[in-house]
């Protein structure tokens, strides 16, 4: 991996300030945060429930507007796209993992994996899927239905379709949230191994220490507000930091 990797930036959002309803009723659910989400790193955005982690990575995704500031994917300022250019931008630069595994029950692994190629038209490239799939282990199940699958087996499924377009960057919403414990450590060890083999990018929403773990670094929110960073995680330093913000401790970044 190159150095002009390392310090490239797939995804960032400038003074982001995101606001549902209005009035007396309205909610503030990002409140002035600027981040960026460095290229060929996985990156877990967590904090307390209701600190806007979800709301970070759905703007950042373009899957919902900004109030105020600014979203990129690249050098890409998604505000500045009208609808059919920013779907176009999904389609060809992102990749989603959800909590629902979200496959096609008639169609088989191999047809899942290349689904949204085939419906953007594009040929897959057979060299780097064909990598992909072992990357995620399905070599012997491509001809399978999701019926016939585990559901960790499914969300594997889930990744490696994310990947197929060579998307700039991967988004992942509590991809283990279905998951038992062990298959949703495999899922996440797979995302890690896929950022080191590809060198894409993945940035991942989840509450759970274990997963945040997995991650090269930990983007903190509380309040809708950036509460700090922490490079080479651990499932216990990431609870201390979550325990600070339960009891009020937490330290704004300077």
């Amino acid at each position: 991996m190159t150095t002009a990797t390392l310090t490239a930036t797939a995804a960032r959002v400038a003074h982001a300030v995101k606001v549902y309803g209005s009035g007396d009723t309205a909610v503030r659910a990002l409140d002035g945060v600027s981040v960026d989400f460095r290229a060929g790193r996985f990156t877990a955005i967590m904090g307390p429930s209701g600190s806007g982690k979800s709301t970070l990575m759905h703007c950042a995704a373009g899957l919902d507007t900004l109030t105020e500031g600014s979203a990129y994917i690249g050098d890409t300022d998604l505000s500045a796209l009208d609808d059919k250019r920013l779907t176009l931008l999904r389609r060809d630069r992102i990749g989603f993992v959800f909590q629902a595994f979200n496959l096609v029950p008639t169609l088989t692994v191999a047809e899942n994996i290349t689904l949204p190629l085939d419906l953007a038209g594009r040929r897959p490239e057979r060299e780097w899927l064909d990598a992909l799939v072992d990357v995620v282990g399905l070599r012997d199940r491509l001809h399978h239905r999701p019926a016939e699958l585990s559901g960790g087996q499914q969300q594997r499924v889930a990744v490696a379709r994310a990947f197929a377009g060579r998307p700039d960057v991967v988004f992942a919403d509590e991809p283990t949230g279905n998951l038992d414990s062990r298959s949703g450590g495999e899922v996440l060890g797979l995302l890690g191994d896929t950022v080191r083999r590809t060198s894409r990018t993945v940035v991942m929403v989840t509450h759970d220490p274990v997963a945040a773990a997995h991650a090269d670094e930990v983007v903190f929110l509380a309040d809708g507000r950036l509460a700090g960073r922490m490079e080479h995680p651990t499932a216990e330093k990431v609870l201390d930091r979550m325990k600070a913000f339960d009891t009020g401790q937490e330290a704004r970044p300077s």
